[in-house]
Formats: structure tokens, C-alpha cells, sequence
């Protein structure tokens, strides 16, 4: 009878484990991931829901550490090395807090990557502290929300938002000169990167008659590759070069046709609708 029981007792156990009910966090885990200059950003954070809640001022106190999520530690890590307020921050993983205020935040990228609770919090950790403005903004948003945009290749912005309320946090990154280091390094190699380095200067308004002659180079080692005597016949038209920059194009649109590239060809006759 004793065994019996026992045997039961295991049965019903088994059972009731088995018949665990799952259900959605109430603070959904978001990660974010975001190719930002040569590298990327990665944002890992909880998002709770207002629910009807009054939040900064109540839920979330005035003027004190707030862990910018719910339940665990906000992250952000960089790729690359950025700057943030000024101060240039090593590639790694970092925590982000703030302390929120009625009408300015401070908000905190600091070496801790486990404050879950302001106890833990200390300030001889902070990397930088940037102020922020307070926003309101016309539609609430139910979820905390953190989101990148404005998203240029040298600086992008980190938008807080929960209830009526938003932060923006920029970001900032030195590409040119990385970018510009390699081109050198490539120019001395056996193979140059021609066409990439023709293609910076270009699209960043550097020396364009270098950028043509790169451009040569490139149709010299590429001459059917009509997207390259397409660019080449952008920097002529830059140049105000004008009857290079056409037979250019036209060069281009006689391969492109042969490809079948149909945008090229588009590109190319707008291209010269303007040099009339």
C-alpha cells in the first residue's frame, strides 16, 4: 500500500509539471541590432507597458537612477569606437541608465552592464553623462520604446520613448579618417581598390579629379563594367566636364544595353537630359 502510494504521489507530480501554463512576459526582452558607420550597435532592453499607469513621476520616480527597462540591465554595445557627448568610447558592451527629470534627463552610458536595481548603480563607473531634453510628443506609446534613426554614416540618434515622452541620445562616429587610412593603404598595395575609392571621394564632394582618374583606372581594369563608366561620367559632370561626362554615358548605355541593364540605361539618359 506504502508503494503504492508513493507511486501516485510520483504520478501526480509528473503531472502537474507537466501542466505548467506559459504565458507572454509582461516585459518583453528586445534586441536590436543596427550596421551603423563601419560597424554596428546593439541595444538590448525589457519593455513594460503602461497598463493605465501613471509612469515618469509615479511608476518611474523623478531624479533618481532608473534602469531604462524593466527587470534586467539595459545594454548598448558598439562595434566600433563612438562618441557620445563629446567623450570618444571604445568598441564593447556598456550599460545604459538615465535619470529621468520633468523637463531634462541625464542620461548615463556607464562601464556596469548589470545594474538591474539602482542599489547597484555607481557613479565612479560613468563613461559620460549627456543631458537631454524632454519632448512631449502628440500620441502616447503604450510599450517603452527605444529605437535608432536618423541613421547617417557618421552619426545616428538613439530615440527613448514611454508615454508622452522622449529622449533622444546622439551618436557620433569618425569614419572618414578610418576610411581614408584605408584608401591610402590600398593605393600602395599590388591591387588598388580604384573603384571604391573613386566611388568616397565622389559621393563625399572630395577631390574629384582624383576620383577621375581612379575611375580610369577602374574602366582600364573593368572595360565592360558599365555601372563604373556610369559614375565615371558623374564626376565628369561634376568636373563640368561636360563632353567627357557624355561619352561617358553613352559608353555606358552601349554595354548596359548589352547587359540588359534597363536602370542603367535610365540612369544614364537622365544623366544626360543634363549636361544640354
Amino acid at each position: 500500500m506504502k508503494h503504492l502510494f508513493s507511486l501516485f504521489t510520483l504520478l501526480f507530480i509528473a503531472a502537474f509539471a507537466n501542466a505548467q501554463v506559459k504565458t507572454p512576459a509582461p516585459s518583453p526582452w528586445q534586441t536590436i541590432k543596427q550596421e551603423f558607420g563601419l560597424s554596428s550597435i546593439e541595444l538590448a532592453y525589457s519593455r513594460p507597458a503602461m497598463k493605465g499607469r501613471k509612469i515618469f513621476g509615479d511608476l518611474v520616480p523623478y531624479d533618481k537612477v532608473w534602469r531604462t527597462g524593466a527587470n534586467a540591465a539595459t545594454t548598448l554595445t558598439f562595434g566600433d569606437e563612438v562618441i557620445i557627448g563629446g567623450v570618444k568610447i571604445p568598441a564593447g558592451k556598456y550599460g545604459l541608465l538615465t535619470i529621468p527629470g520633468k523637463t531634462n534627463w541625464i542620461i548615463i552610458i556607464s562601464k556596469q552592464t548589470n545594474v538591474n536595481s539602482p542599489a547597484l548603480y555607481k557613479q565612479d563607473e560613468d563613461v559620460v553623462r549627456v543631458n537631454a531634453k524632454v519632448n512631449t510628443t502628440p500620441m502616447k506609446a503604450e510599450s517603452f520604446t527605444m529605437q535608432f534613426s536618423d541613421v547617417q554614416p557618421e552619426s545616428c540618434n538613439l530615440h527613448i520613448r514611454w508615454e508622452d515622452v522622449m529622449v533622444t541620445l546622439p551618436i557620433k562616429t569618425d569614419v572618414d579618417s578610418k576610411i581614408m587610412a584605408s584608401i591610402d593603404a590600398s593605393m600602395k598595395s599590388e591591387k588598388p581598390a580604384y573603384y571604391q575609392a573613386a566611388m568616397y571621394y565622389l559621393e563625399n564632394n572630395k577631390d574629384l579629379n582624383k576620383a577621375s582618374e581612379w575611375f580610369a583606372k577602374a574602366v582600364e581594369a573593368q572595360p565592360t563594367a558599365f555601372w563604373v563608366r556610369y559614375q565615371q561620367a558623374r564626376a565628369f559632370a561634376k568636373l563640368g566636364k561636360k563632353s567627357e561626362a557624355r561619352q561617358a554615358a553613352l559608353k555606358s548605355i552601349e554595354l548596359a544595353k548589352e547587359a540588359k541593364s534597363d536602370d542603367y540605361i535610365a540612369l544614364n539618359n537622365k544623366l544626360l537630359a543634363t549636361l544640354k
